[in-house]
């Protein structure tokens, strides 16, 4: 019984792991999609000068 147990709970373990992993992995990826965004918006709206588009 022990060790069903222990099987069951590294799976449950593992799963949690992986689906923690993946939703790291949206995370990550929507992050990017804002920041490339931040680089389009500030050459467009900069006029010739330099600005930040973040504000530290």
């Amino acid at each position: 019984m022990v060790p069903l147990l222990l099987v069951l709970l590294l799976a449950l373990i593992l799963f949690g792991a992986g689906f923690a992993l993946k939703a790291l992995w949206w995370v990550a990826v929507i992050v990017l999609v804002v920041w490339l965004l931040g680089f389009v918006v500030r050459s467009a709206e900069s006029g010739g000068r330099k600005s930040r588009w973040y504000r530290w």
